[in-house]
């Protein structure tokens, strides 16, 4: 069980954001999502075979949700909340995507202070969907 969480805590390591990368949805995707979720978003990263939990093939998100891109649902995927890596799903994000917070208005019309580098990276996996 230790030698588990070890491997866990190292491929979670791998897959947390340098710092460095530019607020731009491809540079984000580039620099935090690749390694896990592949270069085209096919859920074939370099590390994926090693997770616990196989990375969702996100060029198909749309087409899983009746041909409605879920942006709600995929910001809250990325954002995260404490506690939960420990499930082998993804790293919680939202601490590394703090910044500078937009006005991004949801589906239903409600207007939501958001973070720019979160709306951003989601606005390009809406751009990959197949």
């Amino acid at each position: 069980m230790v030698r588990l969480s070890m491997a866990l805590m190292a491929l979670v390591g791998a897959c947390n954001p340098q710092p460095e990368v530019p607020v731009s949805g491809r540079g984000l995707y580039d620099g935090y999502c690749v390694k896990c979720h592949g270069t085209l978003g096919q859920g074939d990263g370099r590390l994926a075979a090693e997770l616990p939990v196989a990375p969702a093939d996100l060029t198909m998100l749309r087409e899983n949700n009746g041909g409605v891109f879920p942006y709600e649902a995929v910001m809250a995927q990325i954002y995260g909340y404490p506690g939960r890596h420990h499930l082998g799903l993804m790293p919680q994000f939202g601490p590394v995507l703090e910044g500078e917070q937009i006005d991004w208005v949801s589906p239903s019309g409600q207007v939501v202070s958001t973070p720019r580098a979160l709306v951003e990276l989601v606005d390009y996996l809406e751009v990959i969907q197949q």
